[in-house]
């Protein structure tokens, strides 16, 4: 008796790994920027409350242990200041991940983004002395001006408070603002809670003094690394924002940054200025220290009623951070999306 033999029919299905096009839902999801929609939670939340209180705020807490960390470890050396840094970072960018891993990412990050961003006190403070200049107080304004800057206000003028102002919130939206947006789309929280570190190490032992000329030296250079890249995207952000003004601010930036000490400053603080149709820079003085800051700008001398406009600016360019870093994600995603659909290869049909 034969024994029956089945034809094996051919096989017509594509292999499990050939890619074929995606839906349009997928296509849509994999559009969205979901890092910095969560961003941009953290932002308005900010926006709507503003900085938690002292005893809480997570940021004062950490001062706190990096001072009680300095008074253990504190030498007069450049290598002792950059494990001080290195512990700060990486302590500010655990707890970011160990939030990660409570809460989730998204939760997580904008959780830090809230906590990190400090738009809305920084707009405050500032107009807060602007109302008093405005108002003819100009003993409150000096008495008010170190909560912003660390200038000595004794004997400065109405103009030279109000350039203080403006130059403040300038280099601020960097620091406050503009830096940790970026660094939070780009690695979330354990990024925005380093930012953060950094930025409070270089306030704390960054600044030039006896004891922390080499103490706080790598502080300092982490700053400038830090924000290097947000600096150039907040002086973008103001471009974006004050389009009539575009061709002003870039040739600002271009001629009158480099006089400015700061690799950072500088390019936000002329942005800001050309945008303003101001005048910064020239001669600050700490303590008995007189620095000078070259002249940024080619308009007239800062006045009063310039904070109130240098603070809807801080706003719009807050915003436009968001914006742009929204776009910037969604161009890396689909852009990983078509490396990986160019690098797949269809397993090869099965003898």
């Amino acid at each position: 008796m034969r024994r029956r033999i089945d034809t094996v029919r051919p096989c017509t299905h594509r292999p499990a790994t050939h890619w074929r096009p995606a839906p349009w839902r997928a296509v849509v999801w994999r559009l969205v920027p979901w890092r910095t929609l969560a961003v941009a939670v953290g932002v308005a939340v900010d926006r709507r409350f503003g900085e938690p209180p002292l005893v809480v705020h997570p940021v004062a807490r950490f001062g706190q242990a990096m001072s009680a960390l300095e008074a253990r470890s504190y030498g007069d050396r450049r290598w002792k200041g950059g494990i001080h840094a290195a512990a700060g970072v990486l302590g500010a960018a655990s707890i970011g991940w160990l939030l990660r891993r409570v809460v989730g990412r998204g939760a997580a990050t904008a959780m830090a983004t809230a906590a990190v961003v400090a738009g809305r006190m920084l707009g405050d403070e500032a107009t807060v002395i602007g109302d008093l200049l405005v108002a003819g107080d100009l003993d409150g304004a000096r008495d008010r001006l170190p909560s912003l800057v660390g200038r000595s206000p004794q004997g400065l003028a109405e103009t030279e408070i109000a350039r203080a102002v403006v130059e403040s919130v300038a280099e601020n939206a960097i620091d406050a603002v503009v830096a940790p947006i970026l660094w939070a789309v780009v690695g979330g929280a354990p990024a925005a809670c380093a930012h953060r570190a950094v930025n409070t190490l270089d306030a704390m032992v960054g600044h030039r003094s006896v004891r922390y000329r080499n103490f706080g030296w790598a502080s300092a250079r982490l700053d400038d690394i830090a924000n290097w890249l947000p600096a150039r995207l907040g002086a973008l952000c103001v471009v974006l924002v004050r389009p009539s003004r575009a061709g002003a601010v870039l040739a600002t930036v271009r001629r009158d940054a480099p006089q400015h000490p700061s690799p950072n400053g500088g390019v936000i603080e002329s942005a800001f200025a050309a945008s303003l149709g101001i005048r910064l820079g020239g001669a600050n003085r700490y303590g008995d220290t007189v620095e000078e800051r070259g002249v940024l700008g080619d308009g007239r001398a800062a006045e009063p009623g310039d904070i109130a406009r240098a603070v809807r600016l801080l706003r719009q360019v807050t915003w436009a951070a968001v914006a742009v870093t929204g776009v910037l994600e969604s161009v890396v995603a689909v852009g990983r999306g078509a490396r990986r659909r160019r690098h797949s290869t269809p397993l090869a049909s099965a003898k």
